[in-house]
């Protein structure tokens, strides 16, 4: 049913897993599509009071495939915001179910901005948060210029922005990015664990917090979420964005020129 994805369901939650696994998770455009759609029939299905986020093999998500973002023919940068990032994450913060994502690995970019949008977020201890976008020339997205300075506070994001820091799971939680660290091999237990309850839970009162936890630490975001495809517009048309891709697909460091 689904070529991009694991998909699964365990009592009434309902299992995701990002699987691009050879690629570490990294989204393209069939992936995105493919993780609206199961967010969407989730969200309209009465048999589901959960969902667990996750990837499989050993990231959780590396972000963009760079290939596409590159390709000529592909949908560009303009199109992967507006269509495949900004409208999952207001999905995310939209569902009226209980979202709970499981890091079990690398999150990189928009990978680590799509797991700051959920609701409950268990990381494993081998973990790691970089906001990897200034190393090729790019900002933050998938709301993350939001979300990071509100749960994290001005100082840490700016500066795990700017300088692309890896972030390890124990400070991520020690500065409020996620719930709860585990050992990596009983991440899967412990996450669906936090699911499942969550699912015997009323879902109906979790929504209407979710609701208010929207308006609280989430106001404006759908705007937000437009600037960043603006202001992303403008940085993909720079000399640096092209040399900052080259230089990863070369495996080599890039030489930005500030133009």
């Amino acid at each position: 049913m689904f070529k991009f994805l694991d998909v699964s369901t365990h009592a009434q939650t309902l299992r995701v897993a990002l699987n691009r696994p050879e690629v570490f998770n990294a989204f393209h455009r069939g992936m995105a599509l493919e993780l609206q759609r199961v967010l969407s029939d989730a969200d309209r299905d009465p048999a589901v009071r959960a969902v667990l986020l996750t990837g499989n093999g050993k990231a959780f998500c590396s972000g963009q495939d760079l290939s596409e973002a590159i390709d000529p023919q592909g949908p560009g940068l303009d199109r992967i915001l507006s269509e495949h990032y900004n409208p999952l994450v207001l999905q995310l913060r939209a569902l009226r179910k209980p979202v709970v994502v499981a890091v079990n690995g690398v999150a990189a970019g928009a990978g680590a901005n799509l797991a700051l949008a959920g609701d409950v977020v268990v990381a494993a201890q081998s973990a790691k948060f970089i906001q990897a976008f200034s190393k090729i020339g790019l900002i933050p997205d998938t709301g993350g210029t939001l979300m990071l300075p509100r749960l994290a506070g001005f100082a840490k994001a700016s500066a795990w922005m700017m300088l692309a820091d890896s972030v390890s799971a124990e400070e991520a939680e020690r500065h409020g990015l996620v719930y709860r660290v585990v050992a990596d091999e009983v991440l899967a237990d412990e996450a669906m664990a936090v699911a499942q309850k969550l699912a015997t839970l009323p879902t109906e009162a979790l929504a209407l917090t979710k609701e208010a936890l929207n308006e609280s630490v989430f106001r404006g975001f759908a705007e937000q979420l437009e600037l960043e495809r603006a202001l992303q517009n403008r940085a993909g048309a720079t000399a640096d964005f092209a040399e900052g891709v080259a230089a990863f697909l070369e495996k080599r460091q890039p030489q930005f020129r500030g133009q």
